[in-house]
């Protein structure tokens, strides 16, 4: 796949085949319709009666990514969870994002949790994800990626008929764990695409209809590689109204730029300004997949959202770990004078502004984090006799007795040889079988090294 990133200079080449046929993809969404008020999928963060609030993200790089973040999986299941014996803590995790690779092991786990060990390293890890596209460098192809990309709805149809068995997200609308959230990138607005509630309200469309496979195509969908994913807007066909908190960050000069950015672009989604939306890789904008909690979090109204009150009071230790697969660094152009060409200049570019974004992206969502932690604990002291007594709060009840840890689980904890090692294996969605196991394996070892993962343990 990373081809046709690589191929960029060649495309601008071949400008003279920009008559061929135009390559796009039909919207696979349908309209909500008037006699439904919203889409009633579920609460972003599931309301649950322990006193854990467990999180994963799976950042971006083809079949490399989801056998990495597969490893953090088995890994969460040999863990049990505190007194409670019967469960691991694969069983307790509340909510997993995911982005690009990432979120094919996401989907998939959402959709069957512990079942999911079973079988994705046959049925997804294992096969050739590329075996029905166009991958070849040719003329032909370029041409293809000059009109739109070069492949469409091919890769939507290999996930629906090969590992999701054509589900939609009805699947996720009862209040269960996990939350899935799967990312794109909105390629007009330049800004995240989160498949749920909240965008399919303002398109007026019925993500119970929508299928899995391609919200998970969406979020792979490689510049020049695949023609945009499509969404259809229907303004005025439905009941919904825009939630309030997107026209106060619209009309906040000092609203966060991240925030209000979204909540531009879900104004234009229902207005009728938009008539489609163009989905590509959810790398682009957020390679690590943390857009959803940070926008639920900047549009919290209370101290404790997207918590609910009781979660909020009985939780004591939360956790969020990004699964990182990574990238090396590429290229030779830095041991000599000319360069980088064209091609090499394409690719550079596009990591530069990843990378950069990353970064960036995992120093906010901690900030965030941080104070909204701070937040939690002092409405829990706040709280009154009679609150807490509403709440189910006992005697020995410590409104502090609240631990937030935000963490990084990548190849570079598994020391420089082995990282290595994993760090040059390709982001395609074709790998050997030993690749795909030494990136399982490294998973789950790069988690049990992790020391805010061995901290959260001993709190439990």
């Amino acid at each position: 796949m990373r081809a046709w990133v690589l191929a960029g200079a060649a495309v601008a080449c071949a400008a003279i085949l920009a008559g061929c046929a135009t390559v796009y993809n039909l919207p696979g969404n349908a309209p909500l319709g008037t006699a439904l008020s919203d889409n009633n999928v579920g609460r972003a963060v599931p309301s649950s009666e322990d006193d854990l609030l467990l999180g994963l993200s799976f950042s971006g790089g083809g079949t490399r990514a989801a056998a990495f973040s597969f490893g953090v999986l088995t890994e969460l299941d040999r863990s049990r969870s505190g007194s409670n014996q019967a469960k691991t803590l694969l069983d307790r995790v509340d909510f997993v994002s995911g982005v690009s690779g990432g979120s094919v092991t996401a989907a998939y786990f959402g959709l069957k949790k512990r079942a999911a060990l079973d079988d994705f390293r046959e049925r997804f890890l294992l096969r050739n994800a590329e075996e029905g596209l166009n991958t070849r460098v040719s003329l032909g192809n370029i041409g293809r990626a000059l009109g739109g990309g070069v492949n469409d709805s091919q890769f939507t149809n290999w996930l629906d008929q090969n590992l999701f068995d054509g589900a939609k997200f009805d699947v996720f609308g009862e209040e269960r764990r996990p939350r899935v959230w799967i990312n794109a990138s909105d390629i007009y607005n330049r800004t995240p695409f989160v498949f749920g509630k909240t965008a399919f309200d303002a398109l007026c469309s019925d993500i119970r209809s929508y299928r899995v496979a391609e919200a998970v195509a969406a979020s792979a969908a490689v510049p020049l590689a695949f023609a945009p994913i499509v969404l259809e807007t229907y303004p005025g066909g439905c009941a919904t109204q825009s939630p309030a908190w997107i026209e106060r960050a619209r009309s906040d000069p000092n609203a966060q730029p991240l925030l209000k950015a979204f909540a531009e672009a879900n104004a234009r989604y229902h207005d009728g300004s938009m008539r489609y939306v163009k989905l590509l890789d959810g790398g682009l904008v957020d390679n690590f997949g943390l857009s959803g909690f940070s926008i639920g979090l900047l549009a919290a109204q209370r101290p404790f959202e997207p918590m609910t009150e009781r979660q909020a009071v009985r939780v004591r230790r939360i956790m969020f770990l990004v699964v990182d697969a990574g990238r090396d660094i590429s290229g030779d152009f830095a041991q000599r004078l000319e360069g980088p060409s064209g091609v090499e200049l394409v690719a550079a570019t596009a990591n530069t502004a990843i990378d950069a974004s990353v970064r960036s992206s995992y120093a906010a969502f901690s900030t965030l984090i941080n104070d909204w932690s701070g937040k939690v604990k002092r409405w829990r002291c706040g709280l009154s006799a009679a609150e807490r007594s509403r709440l189910g709060v006992g005697p020995n009840w410590r409104c502090g007795d609240v631990s937030v840890l935000v963490d990084r689980v990548n190849f570079d904890q598994l020391g420089p040889a082995r990282a290595g090692i994993l760090g040059a294996i390709p982001t395609r969605f074709a790998l050997p079988p030993e690749q795909v196991d030494l990136l399982i394996e490294g998973g789950a070892d790069a988690l049990r090294q992790n020391k805010s993962y061995q901290t959260f343990r001993r709190g439990l």
